[in-house]
């Protein structure tokens, strides 16, 4: 529900911001867009074709230039960095948060980063560096290292000095963090801790240390699991001497989770999530054309096991009326294990010692659903054609097929897993190949033996 809102919220700012430009008329423009947080603005560049695009973003407040830019996809983004002078760029972004600011670095142009990192002090810079040093997909790389720490040889009231010398507390804090002398994570203390306890109480006593540190190194997604497993708002992220590095916020898991999904969606049809939606022909054409090109290749391993019996469907002209019932109703029953199995990858949920037990179960499920369905379709078949022997044959090549369906939905993805491809972005094509050559094979070679013989 929330989720359609947002959707009918976009969509009508989108139409009030068309109509306004449309009109001419920028200041209503300029008052919606800048009544929008950035992420919301970011969305609507993203919905707006390029010309519309351009004019919009001039619109936008200086001081949310730099947000927005984090905001958008890859594509999007090069284009509206594109329409900035440098002086703009080093303005928008200098501001960012450090994990903020490691996210667009690599998308600015090399006198942009140069006059960022002048404008940044020594510990700012350092920071920087240490951050991009990680791997892109790392926790490393989405952690932003201005924390927020104190000893636990303390005691709220020198705690609290100590913050109110500090003036400001980096968003999304909700724990400081303890560490020793050596700036090991010892643990971390809730802010209403420190508001409703002594102020002599030592911090010591409050230490909450329950709460597992994340290792540099592990992957986004994994953060992401741990973040949705615990309810996490933040947590710190340490390197294998149990120093603590940073943290990590709800914010940034919530933009993991966000491309997690639409990478799953996308990359189901061979699509990059990050592709503009409005990109120009010729780069849409060269994305898709790799991915249509492998399609091109299975169909014709699909056509050839066709053609083996073509002198078969010459004989019996029910079988080309037929035999695409057998092929898509396979195709079907496996995009769905294929959907259980990438979700089930993706969360951590599957592994060597389960797959045997989820193989049996989706056989079990294929092979219900294959005598139901196999029936309901031999009784049509059997009223259209008046053929007893081909209504059995498609009954029972239809159950084969599911069961075919069944098992590549589930190896198909851990195979592809295991060697190190993306499920979501190469399943779904081996997987439709499998269901089609196994659909065509089935049928058409069980009514060449029963019907043809």
């Amino acid at each position: 529900m929330a989720e359609a809102v947002r959707h009918d919220k976009t969509a009508r700012q989108l139409r009030l911001l068309s109509d306004a430009l449309d009109s001419g008329r920028l200041g209503p423009v300029r008052r919606l867009v800048n009544t929008l947080s950035p992420a919301e603005i970011g969305n609507l560049l993203e919905s707006l074709p390029p010309g519309k695009r351009t004019v919009v973003w001039g619109l936008v407040d200086a001081e949310d230039d730099g947000e927005v830019l984090v905001h958008v996809g890859d594509e999007v983004r090069e284009s509206l960095i594109a329409d900035m002078d440098p002086d703009e760029l080093v303005a928008a972004v200098e501001d960012l948060d450090i994990d903020d600011l490691a996210d667009l670095v690599e998308d600015l142009p090399d006198t942009v980063i140069d006059e960022v990192l002048k404008s940044m002090d020594r510990e700012n810079r350092e920071r920087l560096e240490q951050v991009l040093s990680y791997d892109e997909d790392s926790a490393g790389r989405l952690m932003n290292p201005d924390v927020v720490t104190v000893r636990a040889d303390t005691t709220i009231d020198v705690v609290l000095r100590y913050l109110r010398l500090r003036g400001e507390l980096p968003e999304h804090t909700d724990h400081i963090y303890v560490v020793s002398k050596r700036h090991q994570y010892l643990g971390r203390i809730a802010l209403q801790a420190l508001l409703t306890h002594e102020p002599g109480t030592p911090i010591n006593q409050l230490l909450d240390d329950e709460q597992p540190a994340i290792g540099v190194d592990e992957t986004s997604d994994e953060v992401a699991r741990q973040f949705s497993d615990h309810d996490w708002i933040s947590a710190p992220v340490v390197d294998d001497n149990n120093i603590l590095l940073g943290r990590i916020t709800i914010d940034d898991v919530v933009d993991i989770i966000r491309e997690q999904a639409e990478h799953q969606a996308l990359g189901a049809a061979g699509l990059d999530e990050d592709e503009d939606l409005f990109s120009p022909v010729h780069r849409a054409f060269r994305n898709r054309l790799i991915w249509l090109g492998v399609n091109l290749c299975t169909a014709f391993l699909a056509a050839s096991v066709v053609g083996r019996f073509s002198g078969s469907i010459e004989q019996l002209a029910a079988l080309a009326v037929l035999m695409p019932i057998v092929a898509g109703m396979g195709g079907n029953a496996g995009t769905q294990v294929l959907a259980l199995m990438i979700r089930g990858l993706a969360l951590g949920q599957i592994g060597a010692s389960n797959v045997p037990t989820l193989v049996w179960k989706e056989v079990r499920v294929a092979m219900i659903n294959g005598l139901v369905l196999g029936t309901v379709l031999g009784i049509v078949v059997l009223a259209w054609f008046r053929n007893p022997a081909l209504a059995a044959v498609i009954a029972t090549a239809l159950t084969l097929n599911l069961c075919f369906a069944a098992l590549g939905g589930v190896f198909v993805p851990v195979t592809l897993k295991r060697l190190g491809f993306d499920p979501a972005l190469a399943g779904g094509v081996i997987l439709t190949t499998i269901t089609d050559v196994m659909g065509f094979l089935t049928f058409l070679g069980l009514a060449t033996l029963v019907l043809l013989r």
